[in-house]
């Protein structure tokens, strides 16, 4: 039983000597040197000594002190190192940080580029400029006053609870009261000063910015004073992973409020964008406010999330990389969705059109209602609407009535071959003072002639031009100028012709001639022409 008891105690003891000794001093890789450094500065295996071998060229006291250093900047910064990534391979080439592909490993190429493992004599350890440059680091990360802050704390004041002294926590308080009275005050600071610019953008825009410009202040005194937090969090020395998860708070609340403060700045160029548009002639550049708006904040949505995924660990050069392949395939399976996108810019840009013009290609004539990402909506004559890809659009000859600067409009009247001479020269010359005397008419432009001989009447040409674009007065125009003729033709007694044929006998027994009498005196023609003006008006 005894010898047992011996082999138990040999055994045992042989297990401790094997976990004290399970790890050493390992400068193999860049994995086994970092593991080196953290390790011997834990608490529960703290070695400064075996820490400070990680540093090359340095007196003991000063490698014990860099190592230290590097370590307080790290856990400043809140910066876990994830050994998942760290190379184990001992001839590890840096192919990321820079052009020169050196053997070298930088922990945060993103955060704290200037600490980096180097190579020498086939061991690895932190570089000279890490060396050199960790002294200036740590005051940039822990402001003047840190050490003596936590020297002042009495002894009360390091009692720990779940994990935070005593201290910390009215440290955490005094940051938040801090951080209020900061934000009131700035806040006020920056609504001044964004109030004094609102008289610039008045030049541009009618509408009060007040309430845009207090949405932009609020968010703007929240990111100076998260800001400042982030710099000062340090002065609590918190341990490594409650700075962690507080930095990376204060990161994100970051960026949700540049999103928040990047929108508000949209919505008040849209406002300012809106307002200069209405008082322009053009009415495509109403229709580009909403879809720029949708654009510029989505846009500001993407480069937000973008930002968000580097605050946990995302390389963003990857995802952009995927997402450029993904966007490729997408275009590739949409491409008549992307095309219909590049002819919508191509119509912002050329401008064949407005919005109210009247339109007329590809089959299809109406009004131009809305021009979306996608498509155009056109309203026809029948109320109808169709919805034309702005690809075609773009493609397809456009008549655009709507910059037309008269209404062209052209007939032929047809009056009875036995009219005389005299009356269709009376005709013609009234209905020339009709069209001269009409109000919506263009005077110094327009044709009556007698111009030809139809089939089974006498041809004349009437050619004018309406001033109004507008399709429903140009309508009642024409109203107007018809009742005007019919009335000219009855009092002259000018009958107007239609498709027959006459067959002439000349001898019928008890049959009276077939041709008509027309009154073709040259006074009451005359008095006809001079009453023209008065009836009309």
């Amino acid at each position: 039983m005894r010898k047992i008891y011996f082999l138990f105690c040999l055994i045992s003891l042989n297990l401790f000597a094997q976990t004290t000794d399970e790890v050493k001093v390992d400068l193999s890789n860049p994995y086994k040197t970092i593991y080196t450094h953290l390790h011997f500065l834990q608490p529960e295996s703290y070695d400064e000594a075996k820490a400070a071998r990680t540093i090359y060229g340095k007196s003991p006291e000063k490698s014990i002190e860099i190592a230290l250093k590097i370590k307080q900047v790290l856990d400043g910064k809140g910066l876990k190192v994830n050994f998942k990534e760290v190379p184990l391979n001992a001839k590890y080439k840096d192919t990321v940080s820079d052009g020169e592909i050196k053997s070298q490993y930088v922990l945060f190429p993103d955060r704290i580029p200037e600490i980096y493992l180097g190579k020498v004599d086939g061991k690895w350890y932190y570089s000279e400029e890490t060396n050199e440059k960790i002294f200036a680091l740590y005051h940039n990360v822990f402001p003047v006053g840190t050490d003596f802050i936590k020297s002042i704390v009495p002894g009360f004041g390091h009692i720990e609870l779940l994990g935070i002294e005593l201290w910390q926590y009215l440290g955490v308080i005094i940051f938040v009261l801090i951080g209020v009275f900061l934000s009131w005050i700035i806040n006020k600071i920056i609504f001044r000063f964004l109030k004094a610019l609102e008289s610039s953008f008045m030049r541009f825009s009618h509408n009060s910015l007040s309430k845009t410009l207090d949405k932009l202040s609020r968010p703007s005194a929240l990111l100076i004073v998260f800001y400042l937090v982030e710099i000062y969090i340090p002065t609590l020395q918190f341990q490594i992973d409650i700075n962690s998860f507080l930095i990376k708070g204060l990161e994100i609340g970051q960026i949700v409020l540049w999103i928040y403060v990047f929108l508000e700045i949209v919505s008040v160029i849209i406002e300012v964008f809106v307002s200069y548009t209405s008082r322009t002639e053009s009415k495509l550049d109403d229709q580009l406010a909403p879809i720029l708006s949708r654009l510029l904040k989505v846009l500001v949505v993407l480069l937000g999330v973008l930002k968000m995924l580097t605050v946990f660990g995302v390389n963003t050069t990857t995802v952009i990389a995927g997402a450029s392949i993904g966007g490729l395939a997408v275009a590739l399976a949409s491409q008549d969705t992307v095309k219909n996108l590049i002819g919508t810019f191509m119509i912002f840009l050329d401008k064949p059109f407005q919005i109210g013009d009247w339109i007329e290609g590809g089959g299809v004539e109406g009004t131009v209602e809305e021009v979306g990402f996608r498509s155009t909506r056109i309203r026809a004559v029948d109320t109808s609407v169709y919805s034309i890809p702005n690809s075609k659009l773009s493609e397809i000859v456009i008549n655009n009535k709507g910059l037309r600067q008269y209404r062209r409009y052209q007939t032929k009247l047809g009056i009875r071959y036995d009219t005389p001479p005299e009356l269709i020269e009376a005709f013609v010359l009234g209905v020339r003072k009709i069209i001269e005397i009409h109000p919506e008419t263009l005077t110094r432009s327009y044709n009556v002639e007698f111009t030809g001989f139809g089939d089974s009447s006498l041809e004349i040409l009437v050619n004018t031009y309406f001033l109004s674009l507008e399709w429903g007065v140009e309508q009642s125009s024409k109203h107007k100028l018809h009742m005007a003729i019919l009335n000219l033709a009855a009092e002259l007694g000018v009958d107007f012709a239609f498709p027959s044929q006459t067959v002439m006998i000349e001898e019928f027994p008890e049959k009276k001639n077939m041709n008509m009498t027309y009154n073709i005196e040259s006074s009451r023609i005359d008095d006809i022409i001079k009453s023209i003006d008065k009836k009309f008006k």
